[in-house]
């Protein structure tokens, strides 16, 4: 694969909000996302560079904070990776693999 290749490579996920989170992305629930397959630095992609791209790329709302605190997800919002509890799955440092479905879900507003 050439450089180029791999720079514009790109892994397809689902991303779903809840609990009222679904109002910062513009009202919409459930995202199609294609995020690129490694950060700047070629790392493979983690939930650290799909947090920094919803808010970069999907997030319609200017109200960052109420989605990430200091760089990572506010507290009192759920992340679940496939269904399970991002806590057992490694957090910010979990690997986004093809076809995952990544759901946070507000709990500050009885999410």
């Amino acid at each position: 694969m050439s450089d180029a290749t791999e720079a514009a490579a790109t892994i397809p996920i689902t991303v779903d909000f809840s609990g009222g989170l679904e109002m910062l992305f513009d009202n919409q629930r459930r995202h199609a996302v294609d995020l690129p397959a490694a950060d700047p630095g070629g790392k493979p992609a983690t939930i650290v560079l799909l947090i920094d791209h919803l808010c970069k790329h999907l997030m319609k709302d200017p109200r960052t904070d109420m989605f990430v605190l200091d760089n990572h997800i506010r507290p009192g919002i759920l992340v679940l990776i496939n269904d399970a509890d991002w806590e057992l799955e490694g957090e910010e440092a979990y690997e986004i693999q093809p076809r995952d479905n990544i759901l946070f879900v507000s709990t500050l507003h009885g999410g």
